[in-house]
């Protein structure tokens, strides 16, 4: 037995300790210089928190708690070796439809346990135990379906129906009203039915959010997943749960808020499962119009003979890996005396951060990179903005067309600079299914190929000029 007969006091005071290192954790990922340091920070407040909970005088049998810290060891570390960057989104909202259904696992199973044990259960710790559950369902399906979108198992477009909106608000009312009925009667039927609703609703209020917007749906489902764990905290009287919950539902929220202003979108929206709903995907096809086609060749003689270069990595640039061949190419332009910057979107690649992770992995200096409302006035001074793998945050529709599905969301002004390189598989649409106008203008030209093989024969193209 490791419990030890140490004072309640004892116990807060480590989960404090542990409550200030999440925090110190969450500073330090707002900025991808001190992102190592913030992962450090959160590492060991969940490892005091984990050690203090193990040695509380709670806990009476190990078994199965160490059965599942070793094979979530077993899973986590198998999966983190294999795990590719450009799947990262997709292990996230996966991650996230673990917590959603632990939480509904703990709000079932403290009902139940203290049920069989005759103790008695006032309406606060029932409507905790509903709220748990509810939260968690609906962060499960939710993020399964995230899941779906991300891994391209379901279609990117929105899925809609007429009167969906009045549906999802009927089912919303629906379970408040079984999760109001089960705290007052202490019925389990109305418990599993509310749950039940949180769960089809889940599906429901995701399924129609477009490909585009899939980053908000990430960042958001984050926020509910901590909510879920603060109210799995109030069902078991933890402390630490609470903090960390509403840390992490709060911060999450946040985002989502700050996303949402970046792509000029409803907050509201986004928690109702509706933006995205209205657009329906348009033909990826695109208008009868002709566009340039560049050589590598072409685009070596332009970036060479520049004095200042933008560069927009996208998903694109992700699958390709073609992070390490993008520092190989900013090297040597650097050497040949021209001036390089990175332009990120907010919501480019498939979650917030992605691009930013993907080129500090690759050790490209953190001074060079802008985030899009630090950069968008130096592209009309730009000699050539390249864009590689990025699609929906460079397509100037989203200024121009009203009736396309990106209107109102604010770009990256490449389209601005003197001339404009795009590195781009084929023609297909972005995530969003909307044909990019960036393409037919005069001053862009496509260099087809994959974005890693462009990059490295461009390098090449350098060292034998």
């Amino acid at each position: 037995m490791l419990a030890l007969n140490l004072s309640p006091d004892v116990f807060a005071l480590v989960y404090l300790v542990a409550t200030v290192f999440f925090i110190l954790g969450l500073k330090g990922l707002s900025s991808p210089r001190t992102a190592l340091k913030g992962n450090r920070n959160a590492m060991i407040g969940m490892l005091l928190a984990v050690l203090a909970t193990l040695v509380h005088p709670d806990v009476q049998d190990y078994t199965w708690i160490l059965a599942g810290l070793g094979l979530g060891a077993v899973v986590g570390i198998a999966v983190a070796l294999r795990i590719q960057m450009t799947a990262m989104p997709q292990l996230v909202a996966a991650l996230h439809s673990f917590v959603g259904l632990a939480a509904v696992f703990i709000a079932a199973g403290t009902f139940y346990g203290h049920s069989a044990s005759g103790q008695e259960m006032d309406t606060a710790i029932l409507i905790e135990i509903a709220a748990g559950s509810f939260i968690g369902a609906i962060t499960f399906t939710g993020s399964l379906v995230a899941f779906g979108k991300l891994q391209e198992l379901l279609s990117s477009n929105p899925l809609v129906f007429k009167g969906q909106h009045w549906l999802n608000l009927l089912l919303g009312v629906a379970m408040l009203g079984f999760a109001a009925q089960f705290a007052i009667t202490l019925d389990p039927l109305p418990f599993w039915i509310m749950t039940g609703i949180a769960l089809l609703l889940g599906f429901l209020l995701v399924l129609p959010i477009g490909g585009a917007d899939m980053p908000v749906v990430v960042s958001m489902l984050n926020s509910y997943s901590g909510w879920a764990a603060a109210a799995t905290g109030f069902t078991l009287n933890n402390h630490l749960l609470i903090t960390t919950g509403a840390l992490v539902g709060s911060s999450g929220a946040i985002l989502s808020y700050i996303m949402c202003k970046a792509m000029n979108r409803s907050i509201v929206s986004v928690i109702l499962g509706g933006f995205g709903g209205e657009a329906s995907a348009q033909a990826a096809a695109g208008p009868a119009k002709g566009i340039k086609s560049a050589s590598v060749e072409d685009a070596a003689f332009m970036l060479e003979n520049s004095g200042k270069v933008i560069i927009v990595p996208g998903y694109g640039m992700a699958v390709a890996q073609a992070q390490h061949a993008m520092k190989e190419l900013v090297h040597t332009l650097g050497k040949k005396g021209v001036e390089v910057k990175f332009a990120i979107h907010p919501v480019a690649g498939r979650m917030p951060g992605h691009m930013n992770v993907l080129l500090a992995e690759s050790d490209i200096p953190y001074d060079i990179v802008f985030e899009m409302e630090d950069i968008n006035s130096d592209f009309s001074g730009c000699d050539v903005a390249l864009v590689v793998g990025a699609n929906d945050v460079v397509n100037p529709a989203a200024k121009t067309d009203k009736s396309s599905p990106l209107y109102g969301m604010p770009i990256l002004d490449a389209y601005k600079a003197k001339q404009v390189f795009v590195i781009k598989r084929s023609m297909k649409a972005g995530y969003a299914g909307v044909d990019n106008a960036l393409f037919y203008h005069d001053n862009c030209s496509l260099v087809f190929g994959d974005a890693k093989a462009v990059c490295e024969n461009l390098v090449k193209t350098f060292e034998a000029s």
